[in-house]
């Protein structure tokens, strides 16, 4: 018989628990979140589940109207460009360049940044303040703008498109981490540590970093749909991917010479990169408005 309870006991969530309950509670967030998981999902598994390979070319289905069309074919469910290569399958083969390429920067991006803004956030004095106006000056140039200046100076290519865009992005990770350790830095909190003898690298990891840890969560996801615009952007303009590469920015240049004859080959790339820094910004803003009250 199970033990009696005459006191109602209160149950408090943890952190992590109020965060979760707190972004699923917003319903648009949420399906950001479901679309991103799905990108994940395509990122990995796309190449494998792909009906066609994305240099195939099919003759006898040249600018093949999407499946929903009455000249369409189920075959190929959302038609074929110029060159009879189904799009399908171009956008699941290129969601690991787009995508996929988009989070592996923004991870390097943020590894560099956390180091570097980490040590120059714990830095007083003249090193700082140096530091904080390079970053200044950097972060004045956009980032896809910096982007085009490195791939114009290493070439084109997928590879240059890598270091080009981390590059870019690093500054802003850089900054942000810097500032917000800098300002946690100032709280009375840090000097109650300090006076009850907690070493700098303690300060740093149990003090500081807890409340650190949303600021950099909310710039990665920034970071994230700035990254896939970037990479788009350059393969568009031919400096990133190059042809025949089925990169969603470089099927959208592709497209563009048979806009009127052929619009899906441009709008359903293109709409694959909207949807995917949509759901990016959806969680994001989800994210912002749940860290709200925890930090308050």
């Amino acid at each position: 018989m199970p033990a009696i309870k005459i006191y109602q006991e209160e149950h408090i969530p943890s952190p992590r628990r109020k965060l979760w309950l707190s972004f699923s509670s917003n319903f648009v967030a949420l399906i950001g979140l479901w679309v991103v998981g799905l990108l994940l999902l395509l990122t990995i598994l796309g190449p494998f589940i792909a009906p066609y390979s994305p240099e195939f070319q099919d003759p006898n289905a040249l600018l093949l109207p999407p499946s929903w069309d009455h000249l369409g074919s189920v075959s190929h469910f959302l038609g074929t460009d110029d060159l009879g290569r189904d799009i399908f399958s171009r956008l699941l083969h290129g969601a690991h360049l787009t995508f996929g390429m988009a989070l592996a920067i923004v991870a390097t991006a943020l590894l560099t940044g956390f180091i570097i803004g980490s040590i120059s956030g714990m830095m007083t004095g003249l090193k700082a303040s140096i530091l904080g106006h390079m970053l200044d000056s950097l972060l004045s140039i956009p980032s896809l703008l910096l982007a085009i200046l490195v791939v114009a100076i290493t070439g084109p290519g997928l590879e240059n498109v890598f270091w080009a865009v981390g590059l870019a992005l690093t500054p802003q990770f850089i900054r942000a981490i810097h500032q917000a350790v800098h300002d946690e830095l100032q709280k009375e909190y840090v000097t109650a540590a300090r006076l009850d003898g907690a070493t700098s690298l303690q300060i740093f990891w149990h003090v500081v970093m807890p409340n650190v840890w949303e600021i950099i969560i909310i710039q990665t996801t920034l970071a994230i749909s700035a990254a896939i615009l970037d990479i788009a952007a350059l393969g568009f303009l031919s400096l990133g991917a190059q042809a025949p590469s089925p990169e969603w920015g470089a099927m959208v240049g592709q497209g563009l010479d048979n806009l009127l004859t052929a619009p899906w080959a441009v709008t359903i790339p293109g709409l694959a990169i909207l949807v995917s820094v949509l759901a990016i910004n959806l969680v994001g803003d989800g994210l912002s408005a749940a860290l709200t009250p925890i930090r308050s």
